[in-house]
C-alpha cells in the first residue's frame, strides 16, 4: 500500500483541519503563519497552486498517508529544474500524532524513487535545521548525504536560521 499519493483540491478540509491541529507541534520548523493560513480556503487555494505547478512539470505536492488512508502529512518536490541540472528539492511533515513511527522516512523513500525514476531527476536536495535529528535521520535513512552549512539560510519560527544541507544522487546507471 503506498504511503503517499497526489494532493487533490478535495483535500482542503482535511489537510486545514489537520494544520490546525499541528499548528504549535509544527511552529518551530516552519516560517511564521498568519491566522489565514490556517483556513480551508487557504489550504484550497495552496493546493490549486500546486496543482498547477505540477501540471506545468515544477512540483509534485504529495499527501503522506497514514494506514487509514487519512492525510497525515504532506511531501513536495519542489522547483524541478530540467536542463543540465535536472534537480530539485524536497520537503516534508507528519503530523504529531504520527511522528516518530517511520512514517515520513517511507513517504520520503516512496518520493526519492518517484524523483529519480519518473521524474528523471538527477540530485534531490533537502535543508534541516541543526538541531532536527528526527529529520536528520529521515534523510540519511533514505540516502542523502550532509554537504554544507548555511548561515541564516531560512527565516523559521520568526528569525533567520543555520541549515544544514543534504543531497542525493541517482544512482549511477
Amino acid at each position: 500500500m503506498p504511503t503517499t499519493r497526489l494532493f487533490t483540491s478535495a483535500d482542503a478540509p482535511e489537510l486545514a483541519a489537520l494544520v490546525r491541529r499541528n499548528r504549535d507541534f509544527l511552529a518551530p520548523w516552519e516560517p511564521e503563519r498568519d491566522e489565514s493560513y490556517y483556513a480551508t480556503e487557504t489550504q484550497h487555494a495552496r493546493l490549486q497552486h500546486a496543482l498547477r505547478e505540477h501540471a506545468a512539470g515544477r512540483m509534485v505536492p504529495l499527501a503522506i498517508l497514514d494506514d487509514a488512508d487519512r492525510i497525515a502529512g504532506g511531501v513536495t518536490v519542489n522547483s524541478i529544474d530540467r536542463g543540465a541540472f535536472q534537480s530539485a528539492a524536497i520537503g516534508y511533515w507528519v503530523s504529531e500524532s504520527h511522528n516518530g513511527r517511520g512514517l515520513a522516512t517511507r513517504a520520503v523513500a516512496e518520493t526519492v524513487r518517484m524523483a529519480f525514476t519518473d521524474l528523471g531527476l538527477h540530485r534531490l536536495q533537502a535543508e534541516t535545521l541543526p538541531h532536527n535529528t528526527a529529520s536528520q535521520r529521515v534523510l540519511l535513512s533514505n540516502g542523502f548525504t550532509p554537504y554544507g552549512r548555511a548561515p541564516e539560510y531560512l527565516r523559521i519560527a520568526g528569525r533567520w536560521q543555520e541549515h544544514i544541507l543534504y543531497q542525493a544522487i541517482t544512482p549511477s546507471s
